[in-house]
């Protein structure tokens, strides 16, 4: 089992609030961690699989049952799938405030769920349980490996490709064909939501214009912002948003959509083996949107993330911003000895930025005449990120 860095933080949050909510992806590994947290705390716990008819039917009167269970840790798994429980949690919880009490796991944002509006501030904190990233692998050969397969434990850890192909489909088959429809209590149309998947695939990382996708599709441009909205939800697909400036220059201002998992990319791309990478169409785009997500899921607190982009031809792929202040400009490049154009250095004198930093997959760590730094991303994590506050 590979350890996760997030563990420390739940065990301590648990301490603090009355609730933890631990939001992710479907198999992402949520109830193995509420497991392991809950033998690590000193009360008895309890577990409920929320899509587990007969657990369900034990929380027919939720707030006795939890009145019963009060001296017990209480999770409960998918709790999107019961969102009136919101209100009952708030109930409970001011009727016995006691941290620790209910851990609860769930595969989609609660903002999106009917019913699920109850506010719980100040009992409750909400941290997201990512696939499996990159620094939370003991060495940094694992690197291509994780790249091509992508960070869910049953895609990543096999020894046999063939096994990872086989949970991938299967995955991808079933968020399309029932997950999505399940998680948020709305019908999709499969074949069109399939579609969808392939389309974002194939502009993976590019400005998003939902008119062009909804032409293609047959549908309206609200139907693809709302589907566009649930796969986010849902934690597949990430929204970059261009970041604004009070200049007078002409600026893209739609956001990039990244399929966030690069494992569940490649399959889309019908894609066998790390190696059929090389030359890939999509190779670019899938590098970059690797790296875009392992710097998301290590960012410091307080910093955010933008992408810059003129008219004129000023390009920053991804733009570090404390509060409204830019802090830090880099560029992604697939090759190891990577030639920067002038639309970089234009972008940072726009932005008036001086850490800049190129990442590569494999390059030493060094400095330009320049003082922009070039260096492969497990160095930027490790030694360079931390210190971007």
């Amino acid at each position: 089992m590979i350890k996760r860095l997030l563990t420390p933080d739940l065990k301590r949050l648990l301490g603090k609030f009355p609730a933890v909510a631990i939001l992710g992806p479907r198999q992402v590994g949520k109830t193995t961690i509420a497991r392991y947290l809950s033998k690590q705390i000193k009360s008895k716990t309890i577990y409920l699989d929320l899509e587990n008819p007969i657990d369900r039917a034990k929380l027919a009167d939720a707030y006795s049952f939890f009145l019963a269970y009060s001296n017990y840790c209480v999770v409960l798994d998918e709790i999107q799938v019961m969102p009136k429980l919101f209100s009952v949690l708030r109930s409970a919880i001011d009727n016995k405030r006691k941290n620790g009490r209910f851990i609860l796991l769930g595969s989609a944002s609660p903002e999106l769920v009917k019913g699920a509006s109850e506010s719980l501030a100040g009992r409750i904190y909400f941290t997201e349980l990512s696939p499996i990233h990159l620094n939370e692998l003991t060495t940094a050969s694992h690197i291509k490996k994780h790249w091509f397969r992508g960070g869910f434990p049953k895609a990543l850890l096999p020894a046999s490709n063939k096994d990872y192909i086989d949970w991938m489909d299967s995955f991808i088959k079933s968020y399309i064909e029932r997950d999505l429809n399940a998680l948020f209590g709305v019908t999709f149309s499969v074949s069109t939501m399939r579609n969808f998947w392939s389309m974002l695939a194939h502009t993976q990382g590019g400005i998003f214009n939902a008119e062009s996708f909804a032409r293609s599709l047959g549908v309206t441009a609200p139907t693809i912002n709302r589907y566009l909205d649930f796969l986010e939800g849902a934690f597949i697909i990430y929204k970059l948003p261009a970041f604004f400036v009070n200049t007078k220059k002409r600026l893209v201002k739609s956001p990039k959509v990244y399929i966030r998992d690069t494992g569940i990319l490649h399959r889309l791309h019908m894609i066998g083996k790390a190696e059929d990478l090389n030359g890939h169409i999509v190779v670019g785009s899938s590098w970059e949107s690797y790296v875009v997500e392992q710097i998301r899921l290590n960012l410091n607190n307080g910093l955010q993330l933008f992408f810059y982009r003129t008219h004129a031809g000023a390009e920053c792929d991804l733009l570090i911003v404390k509060g409204h202040l830019p802090i830090a400009c880099i560029e992604i490049k697939l090759s190891n000895l990577p030639v920067i154009k002038r639309g970089f250095y234009e972008s940072a004198l726009d932005l008036k930025v001086k850490r800049l930093f190129v990442l590569t997959p494999g390059s030493d760590d060094y400095l330009l005449k320049s003082g922009m730094r070039v260096c492969n991303l497990t160095d930027f994590l490790k030694k360079h990120l931390k210190k971007i506050k």
